[in-house]
């Protein structure tokens, strides 16, 4: 089991449905995952259904982050776009709870994944894509050795405003 002192980082349940559906439909959020339309309960159940396959197959993975003490679930840590060719897969972080955001919660699930992708997975490289006006997922970020490696100009539209996103790469040297 991947956890540390404040959470553990645990496969996706059927008894997530209710939190999933929540913060899959929160609208507040669905600029930095790129979502434009509601998930039904029936998809979300779909996915649920299936998020025991492989990440060698599915090409992701989602873990959910409870906290230690009480067992609640505060968010999720993804991965996505999985390539074991090219060794390297995508990172994104929900702290779905607003209460719980600040925490600490976003930073230690990342290290607890940054040593499942690098020991576990035997990755070469993470990385995440990030609105350029979201300081403090950068910040996040960088703490863990992240570096900005590329800005897609103009890349993002929200609400008629073009926004800048930020590639950063971690890349595992040993």
């Amino acid at each position: 089991m991947l956890s540390d002192n404040n959470i553990t980082l645990r496969a996706l349940e059927p008894s997530d449905i209710e939190w999933l559906y929540k913060w899959e439909n929160d609208t507040s959020i669905w600029n930095v995952s790129n979502t434009v339309a509601p998930y039904s309960r029936h998809v979300l159940e779909q996915y649920l259904l299936n998020s025991h396959l492989d990440i060698y197959t599915t090409k992701q993975l989602r873990f959910v982050i409870d906290l230690s003490g009480d067992g609640r679930s505060v968010g999720c840590i993804d991965l996505f776009d999985f390539d074991p060719r090219h060794q390297r897969v995508g990172v994104g972080i929900l702290i779905g709870e607003k209460e719980e955001q600040g925490k600490g919660y976003a930073s230690a699930a990342l290290k607890l994944l940054i040593d499942y992708c690098f020991k576990t997975l035997a990755l070469r490289q993470i990385y995440c894509n990030i609105c350029s006006e979201n300081e403090n997922s950068v910040k996040l970020f960088m703490r863990h050795d992240f570096e900005i490696t590329g800005v897609k100009k103009q890349w993002l539209n929200e609400d008629g405003k073009w926004k800048d996103e930020l590639l950063l790469q971690l890349i595992n040297d040993l």
